[in-house]
Formats: C-alpha cells, structure tokens, sequence
C-alpha cells in the first residue's frame, strides 16, 4: 500500500515539455492525487509562470526543479520508467500496460523501503514532448516502459493523450486502490436491517395484502415465502425499515377505517 512517505519518492519528469497549459496541467494532477515533486528538462526557459491551469498547485511548481538533461533528472532514482503510446517506434525495452507497470512500480517502493541505505531511493516516471514524445536517446535511460491502453482507430494516426491526460491517468493508477480504501474506511453507511426486523416488515406486508384484497385478486403472487424473499432483495438499512413500517401501518389504518 503506497504511503505518503513513498508518493514522495516518485518524481514526475516532463521532457522538452513548451506548452505552459500542459505543464500547469500535469502540476495540478500532481497536487489533487497527492504527489509533489516535480522535474523538468529544457533547454528552454520553463515558462512556470504562465502555467495557468495549475489551480492549486502553486507549490508544485514552486518546488519544481528545472535539469539540463535527462541522466541529471533522474540521477538518483533506482527506477526510471518511460511512458510511450507505442504506435509505429520499435521497442528496445520491456514493455508494460499500466496496471501491470503500477503493480511494478508498488513492489519497487515496497523492497526500497525495507532497505537500510541512508540515500532516499527514488523512482522516476518520465514524459516526453506533446509532439514527439521520448526519444531513443531519452529511452534509453529508463529501466522499463509503460503504456496506457487506447483504442486504435481505422485510418487515423496512433492514437495518443494529452501531456496533462496522460500524467493524471497514471497517477490515477497508482493511487486507486489506496485512496478507495481510505474512502472505504471513512464511510458512515448505516448498518443492513436484521433479520428480525426485516421479518416484521413481511409480516406487514402480508397484513398489507390481505386488508386490501390483493391475496384473494392475485393468491398466485401471495405466498409468504415469496413476499419474505421480495423485502430481502430491497437490501433496507436499520434505518430504512422503520420508514417503510411507518406507510405500511398508515396504509393499514386508512383500509380498516374505510378511507381510500
């Protein structure tokens, strides 16, 4: 289960990345799933201040760093995996769609942690350019690559994501199963109803139909047995019964009294 401590072991590196929107977009991600350290390599200025997309990931990119290349971006990771859409390149990696590249990636954090090295062991996760995406020369610093499944579409180029897209799906991944069982812990749903009371309630409910004539109109739809199997699939809460007792006993009351 990844942890605070590990998100920040893995760094984001954005590789000849120009659009300001797309970076912005990538830092935002990053804030809302809960990872904070960013690189970039250019050999352009990073245009951080126009990154106007990054809604409140202004810390993000403050602490973003800026490298010269790709061998100091990632010197002191033990995992470097490259991100690819695949499409027409030929591979010299091992090659990983993205839930298995996450499951990797977990176990990687999970052995690191264990080690007792002083130096604080890093994994990198690195994009390349919105037009032309890594190079062989970029490629050929990462351990493994990723991919994340797209449908191919006939007549048209290899499909691909937006820079912002693809980081954010990624992220996604790796996250999921942690912050849904965060999610899960946190959860108020009231208790399932108890046999006894969900018995009660079928017994109103027989009272229900034969009141009102419905067992001697449609006896084939009256068994108890039936109508007990009917209220267990509603699947009512402990909070549920009390309601449906509620109209069940004002119904009752209108039929006796003569009321429509």
């Amino acid at each position: 289960m990844l942890n605070e401590e590990m998100l920040d072991r893995i760094v984001i590196v954005l590789v000849r990345a120009r659009n300001p929107n797309n970076i912005g977009a990538v830092a935002r991600a990053m804030h809302d799933f809960g990872f904070g350290r960013l690189r970039v390599v250019n050999e352009y200025p990073v245009p951080f201040e126009a990154a106007k997309s990054a809604v409140d990931a202004s810390e993000v990119l403050a602490r973003a760093e800026i490298f010269g290349s790709v061998a100091e971006a990632v010197a002191d990771c033990t995992l470097v995996v490259g991100t690819t859409a695949v499409g027409e390149r030929v591979l010299q990696h091992p090659l990983h769609v993205l839930h298995e590249a996450s499951a990797r990636i977990e176990d990687e954090l999970g052995q690191s942690e264990d080690s007792e090295d002083s130096i604080t062991p890093r994994i990198a996760l690195i994009f390349g350019s919105e037009k032309t995406g890594l190079s062989n020369d970029e490629l050929s610093h990462c351990n493994w690559l990723l991919t994340i499944p797209m449908q191919e579409q006939e007549d048209l180029r290899h499909p691909s994501m937006n820079l912002g897209q693809a980081v954010a799906v990624c992220l996604y991944e790796l996250v999921r199963n942690v912050r849904g069982r965060e999610l899960r812990g946190r959860s108020t749903a009231p208790a399932a109803a108890s046999a006894a009371e969900m018995e009660r309630l079928t017994q109103f409910w027989m009272q229900v139909m034969e009141q009102t004539g419905y067992t001697r109109h449609h006896p084939a739809n009256s068994d108890e047995a039936q109508v007990r199997r009917l209220v267990l699939r509603m699947g009512l809460t402990a909070t549920d019964v009390p309601v449906w007792m509620g109209v069940l006993k004002q119904v009752l009351w209108k039929v006796r009294a003569g009321g429509e």
